[in-house]
This record gives structure tokens, C-alpha cells and sequence, in this order.
């Protein structure tokens, strides 16, 4: 299992795994893979300052990448309390409306709100390249496109690579044209935003709009086979990021009677079919587990997530409530279709070794049949 990709970011394995948590990135690095940290959930710069911190305690000496949200539109902290005045009062109503009806309880008394912008603020993921290129980080990613020419700039004068998400061939030649170092393809089954295409058909599309920049599968890979089968199509890496919500070092909180979150027994319970795309949590479409919280956003009488940033701003309180209560029939979290062959807990390592291991009896197996 070799390619650029490994010469590129100095790794044993093409795999880049990426996650929330800084416990399961470094895990993924330690283990030869490229453990890349998903910036979104620090809305505070000191608190990703301190996440790396600890990711350059703990890798080991190895390379790891950081995922930023820097959107192309510009949207200024002077701008939140005017996007926050065009939620539609309806929305409010049905948002509100779906809390009394599940009983969802408020939020503790001294629980600071929570902040649904502050992650999609462009000055903000700015601060957050700052303070990420003070690190020994490997490989910056944006997840909304490509970063603008003086972010990019900064990231290769530091020997950072650059890479970004793409759902169409015409994103990666956009990509192309900027100078993004790695084009990652981003099918339909995969979690959190995604767009139409699957990843069968996307990725020999990405390959052949990105001019021979490296390219890696995402979306609905989990085995070694599959990882294979991205190699047969092209690809040069897979970006992995669902399976790793399912491991020993993804300790969400609070563990149940059997040491299991809500969420984790959720996701060790569903089937490929148990997801949904959505445009619930931000306003654009994103995949994720089917919840009581989903389907009434469906259901008749609703009156239809809002376009982004503003769904977001809608629903952060409730999102938060729900979290904060851990409501079992409205709790959920993005996931790929991958999530039916996530049915157990296991260690990053092991996790890691059995792809590499699946992947050499894929690549047999189709060698064979060439007679």
C-alpha cells in the first residue's frame, strides 16, 4: 500500500483518518497512518492551541494534519447578530414546539450558550491557521473549498501541503487552478457534507479533472477492500472518517450502565440504511444517523431547514439541549453509510492493521484473476 501519498506526508500508510478527537488523530498517526484534527469543534483559539499541543505530545514524532471551515463567503463576527435577526419566527415556533413534545429538558443553569457561528466565521479559521502553522503540522485541509491564495501561500512557506474536499469534478479543476497540493473525493455515502455522487462513480471523475495531482477516496470506506477498490479506481490514499467513532479512543461522554454513550450504541446498532442526507444541522447537506430530530424536519408541517449559516443559528440551543440531556430518540451524530459494518468497539491500531491486512488479500485476490 504505496503511493505519493506516503512519500508526500512521511506516513507508513495512505490511510488519513480524520476526527474531532485529538486521543483518536494521535492514535492514527502512531499507528502509521496520518491523523488529521477536525478544527470545527474549538470554538475558542486557545482551546485548538492546547488540542495541539497534546496532538505534538502524543504522535510519537509523526505527522498529523489539521481540518479547518473556511468558507469562501466572508462572514464577519460583525455580522452574527444580523444573520441571527433574519430566523424566520415560524422556524423559532417549530423548533421550540419540537422541544416541548419530546420533553428535552433546558440547558443547566450556568451552561454557557452556545456559539452555531463562531466555526464558520472566516477571520475566526483564520486564527486558527495561525495559531495551526506555530505547530509541526503536515498537511492543512479546508473543508469548504479551497483556502485563499495568502493562507495558501503561508501553509507551502512553512512546508505545510494543502488539501481540500471536493463533490464535483469541477470543484477539483477550481482546486487545480488554486494550487491545492491533494484533492480529496467526497461520495454520496459519506457522512457529515456531501453531495450527489457516489464515490464509485466520483473518484476516476476527480482523478481525471485533477491533472495529476494525488487524489483519495472518501465516502462509504471502511475495509481493505474498499480501500483497494479506490486504489483500482485511481485514487492514491483514502480519507477515512466514520469508522474511527467506533474505537477505543473516541470516548464520548457520558458512557451508559454498559460503558457505551448513546450515540456509540446507536452507531453499533445501525445498518447502512439507518442514515440520512440532511440539511438539519447546518442548512447544507449533510449525512448522518436518522433520529426522531431528522424525521420531523421531513414530516409534514415542518417548515424546512434554512439555507446556511442561518439553520445553524436555528438550531444550536436545541442541538446543544438535546446533546446536554442525552435524548436518546433525538440524539445523533454524522456518520457515513459505512456505519452498518461498524459493529465493534476496537483500538486504532487494530483498526489500521486489519485495512492493511484486508487490503493485501484484495489486491491477491483480483491478481488471481488475471490468470
Amino acid at each position: 500500500m504505496r503511493t505519493r501519498i506516503n512519500d508526500m506526508l512521511g506516513i507508513k500508510y495512505p490511510i488519513l483518518g480524520f476526527t474531532p478527537s485529538p486521543e483518536v488523530a494521535a492514535a492514527i498517526s502512531r499507528a502509521g497512518g496520518f491523523g488529521v484534527l477536525g478544527a470545527i469543534r474549538y470554538t475558542k483559539i486557545e482551546e485548538l492551541a492546547e488540542a495541539l499541543d497534546w496532538m505534538d505530545a502524543n504522535v510519537d514524532g509523526k505527522p498529523y494534519g489539521l481540518d479547518i471551515v473556511m468558507p469562501s463567503k466572508v462572514i464577519d463576527e460583525g455580522d452574527v447578530t444580523a444573520l441571527e435577526g433574519m430566523v424566520p419566527e415560524r422556524h423559532k415556533r417549530f423548533v421550540d414546539e419540537l422541544m416541548v413534545r419530546f420533553g428535552v429538558p433546558e440547558l443547566a443553569e450556568g451552561t454557557a450558550g452556545p456559539n452555531a457561528i463562531t466555526g464558520w466565521v472566516h477571520d475566526f479559521a483564520r486564527a486558527q491557521v495561525e495559531i495551526a502553522l506555530k505547530h509541526p503540522i503536515k498537511l492543512l485541509v479546508n473543508a469548504l473549498g479551497s483556502p485563499p491564495a495568502d493562507v495558501m501561500a503561508e501553509a507551502h512557506a512553512k512546508g505545510v501541503l494543502v488539501a481540500a474536499l471536493s463533490g464535483h469534478a469541477k470543484h477539483a479543476a477550481s482546486h487545480v487552478q488554486a494550487g491545492v497540493d491533494i484533492i480529496i473525493a467526497v461520495g454520496h455515502e459519506a457522512g457529515g457534507h456531501t453531495g450527489e455522487v457516489t464515490t464509485m462513480v466520483l473518484v476516476p471523475e476527480i482523478v481525471a479533472a485533477a491533472e495529476g495531482r494525488p487524489v483519495l477516496a472518501a465516502g462509504g470506506i471502511g475495509t481493505g477492500a474498499q480501500i483497494a477498490a479506490s486504489m483500482a479506481l485511481g485514487a492514491e490514499g483514502v480519507w477515512m472518517g466514520s469508522v474511527w467513532l467506533t474505537t477505543e479512543e473516541y470516548r464520548l461522554e457520558p458512557p451508559g450502565a454498559n460503558g457505551y454513550s448513546v450515540v456509540a450504541e446507536k452507531l453499533l446498532a445501525a445498518t447502512s440504511s439507518d442514515t440520512v442526507r440532511s440539511k438539519v444541522i447546518s442548512g447544507k447537506p449533510a449525512r448522518m444517523l436518522r433520529t426522531e430530530w431528522t424525521k420531523a424536519w421531513e414530516a409534514e408541517g415542518s417548515p424546512g431547514p434554512l439555507p446556511m449559516p442561518l439553520q445553524g443559528i436555528l438550531v444550536a440551543e436545541a442541538e446543544a439541549r438535546i446533546r446536554g440531556s442525552q435524548h436518546k430518540a433525538l440524539l445523533g451524530t454524522p456518520v457515513g453509510q459505512i456505519v452498518g459494518q461498524m459493529n465493534a468497539v476496537r483500538p486504532v491500531e487494530e483498526v489500521i492493521r486489519k485495512l492493511a491486512e484486508d487490503f493485501e488479500v484484495a489486491c491477491d485476490r483480483v491478481a488471481a484473476l488475471r490468470g
